[in-house]
């Protein structure tokens, strides 16, 4: 398995390239518009397909490049189940296995952060888990239909239920990490150590946090996969 782990400095947005080296099939996990060139290169330098666009959820903080990578490469666009996106090619519900090669990407709906979002994980061994998990930390659940306790429920029913050496690679990182595990997580993520659901919930929403940048621009182009209008 191939497997690249690509950021986007402005939005701290991590993107995900996965490839099979045999067929070399790829799928790139949430991409992000002004990226798409260096991706575009990386995936042609590898002598790569890319089969799929991939999103986590329908994001606030950044625009996805799925609809121009779609048109340079004719890959599908993929999205959550229930997402409001009328223009995506396919939707992935929770369970579903997106196979490219030898690899297998199980989707896992972990909502919270909105009420779309899946975590991925790729051949047991790694879950991207979006705004759901970050490391030491997880997504803020004060729009989008967000809700503390379903991320609460996610994050330690499912996520947390995963191996402890099961890789976590996040949707964001604000301070340099690049990838931490399962084990780590539960042992020393301040969001979750030493409390119940009842605290996590009283936490979230005691945070107070300013509104993306670029909300109002990201949430009407993602909804239309990227497409930006003026």
């Amino acid at each position: 398995m191939l497997f690249r782990q690509l950021f986007e400095p402005e939005t701290s947005t991590y993107t995900y390239l996965i490839a099979d080296e045999t067929t070399k099939e790829a799928v790139l996990v949430d991409s992000v518009i002004e990226m798409v060139e260096r991706d575009l290169q990386l995936i042609q330098e590898l002598g790569l397909t890319l089969r799929f666009c991939l999103e986590t959820h329908i994001h606030a903080d950044h625009v996805t490049g799925a609809g121009k990578l779609r048109e340079l490469t004719g890959c599908l666009g993929v999205v959550p189940e229930n997402a409001n996106v009328d223009c995506a090619d396919r939707f992935i519900k929770d369970g579903e296995i997106l196979e490219i090669g030898d690899i297998k990407i199980k989707a896992i709906f972990t909502p919270g952060h909105t009420n779309v979002d899946m975590s991925f994980l790729v051949n047991n061994q790694m879950i991207l888990s979006g705004d759901a998990l970050f490391i030491r930390g997880c997504g803020r659940t004060d729009f989008q239909s967000g809700n503390s306790g379903q991320l609460y429920d996610a994050i330690t029913q499912k996520l947390f239920t995963l191996p402890d050496e099961t890789l976590v690679y996040p949707g964001h990182d604000y301070r340099g990490h690049t990838v931490s595990t399962i084990g780590e997580e539960k042992r020393l993520n301040p969001r979750f150590v030493g409390r119940d659901r009842q605290n996590f919930i009283e936490f979230m929403g005691s945070l107070n946090l300013p509104n993306p940048k670029k909300l109002m621009e990201a949430l009407p182009a993602n909804q239309q996969c990227g497409k930006v209008t003026v």
